[in-house]
């Protein structure tokens, strides 16, 4: 058998470097992810080696998940957030332009 994924529009967010170290143009879900509590599904938090952050930590419904720079946060359709690799991303999404 053959399936086709649903067409559904979902939010996600390109985290790099800089948009770590600059938040203003987070999504509201994803701040409110990075204030959750650490490990728990649905937060996000800062993933440390010796004294330097490398990464970024997901906690999600599968458990903990590394979030690399130039890998996208997506948020599902329940709300729940998880990390995809920027190749994945962008054979599975294409950008969906906004009714102004």
């Amino acid at each position: 058998m053959k399936y086709r994924k649903k067409p559904i529009v979902i939010e996600a967010f390109c985290m790099t470097k800089a948009a770590r170290e600059d938040n203003r143009d987070w999504p509201e879900w994803l701040n409110e992810a990075w204030n959750g509590r650490m490990g728990l599904p649905g937060s996000l938090w800062p993933a440390q080696t010796s004294a330097t952050v490398r990464d970024l930590r997901i906690g999600t419904l599968e458990g903990v998940m590394a979030v690399g720079w130039g890998d996208y946060i997506i948020q599902g359709v329940k709300g729940e957030i998880y990390p995809c690799k920027a190749a994945i991303f962008h054979m599975t999404y294409e950008k969906v332009e906004e009714a102004p």
